[in-house]
Parts: C-alpha cells; structure tokens; sequence
C-alpha cells in the first residue's frame, strides 16, 4: 500500500538507479512520512500520515504528550 502524505500529497516515485558503467536498474524514490498526531484548526486532534518536509514547514501542528 502506497503512503501519501495527506498536506502536500507527495507519495512513492519509480525512478532508475544509473551506474558507472551506465546500466540502469529499477529503484523507488520514497518520501519520509510519519504518522503524526495533529491538531486541526478547529481544536480537535486527529492521526495523520505527514511528510518530514510538512513537519518541518510548521504546516501542521504537531501535538506532544502531555
């Protein structure tokens, strides 16, 4: 099962791995995604599935133990 990430939408991307020698062989690039309790706008906390580059944009925020 793929893994999105559920602010900005960036998920798994095919790609080849390109050797000295010029071969190609197939290899995934995948985005680091976390699964994070956040804070809605509206005050209540959900489970979200956030990219580290999301994370780090403060464009959620993230809630901490208490």
């Amino acid at each position: 099962m793929a893994k999105r990430c559920e602010i900005c939408g960036k998920g798994p991307v095919a790609g080849k791995t390109i050797s000295h020698s010029n071969k190609h062989n197939p290899r995934m690039f995948r985005p680091n995604i976390q699964k994070v309790r956040v804070r809605m706008e509206d005050g209540t906390i959900k489970t979200m599935k956030v990219c580290a580059k999301c994370l780090k944009a403060g464009k959620v925020q993230r809630v901490t133990a208490a």
